[in-house]
């Protein structure tokens, strides 16, 4: 577990540093340049997310169980996950969707983690889908009152949200039907056998 929460704090604390220290990142732009800052964050975000892995696949070794969700639960959660991905593709690709949620990539891990807490009962699920969950609660609160860098993006056009939606649900059909067993060893939609 404790692999876990180093991973949570290096990977959610280095996507932070905009909300708590933006000063701090300042001076290390102006220290680095702006691709060494992109660099060392890359790389403080790929330990964070490798020690993520690591500890969470540790973890499952020996679940500690907190509540266990009734399985007829998967189908809703199967249905709440199907506008995370085109949500997700909407942040770099503007149009209406993007214009309305402001943030599509915060709304899109919001809901991926919720709809996981949902699913999951274990001590790890809660520690890892919660910590993302309450992560993009605060950033989009933050998100609000700070100054906003442009994200790179595909030009604005009405085509946008037709290939943020097609292509989302597209990867979400992947993961489904093959992606999410193969990745992280769990069939999302249980299937009755008779």
């Amino acid at each position: 577990m404790s692999l876990l929460v180093l991973g949570l704090v290096i990977f959610l604390g280095i996507h932070s540093v905009s909300i708590f220290a933006r000063d701090w990142r300042e001076r290390m732009v102006a220290r680095l340049g702006v691709g060494g800052w992109k660099i060392a964050y890359s790389i403080l975000a790929a330990i964070g997310l490798y020690l993520i892995i690591k500890g969470y696949g540790a973890a499952r070794q020996d679940p500690m169980i907190l509540y266990q969700p009734p399985i007829g639960l998967r189908h809703f959660v199967a249905v709440l996950m199907l506008p995370v991905f085109p949500t997700l593709l909407a942040t770099y690709l503007p149009g209406r969707i993007n214009a309305t949620l402001k943030h599509p990539m915060l709304a899109a891990v919001k809901l991926w983690a919720l709809a996981h807490l949902l699913a999951n009962g274990t001590l790890a699920d809660v520690v890892l889908f919660g910590g993302f969950l309450v992560w993009a609660v605060v950033d989009r609160i933050s998100y609000k009152h700070r100054e906003q860098r442009p994200l790179p993006t595909a030009s604005p056009s009405k085509l946008n949200d037709v290939i943020a939606v097609a292509g989302g649900l597209a990867i979400y059909a992947l993961f489904v039907m093959w992606a999410h067993v193969r990745l992280f060893g769990v069939v999302p939609i249980p299937m009755s056998s008779g």
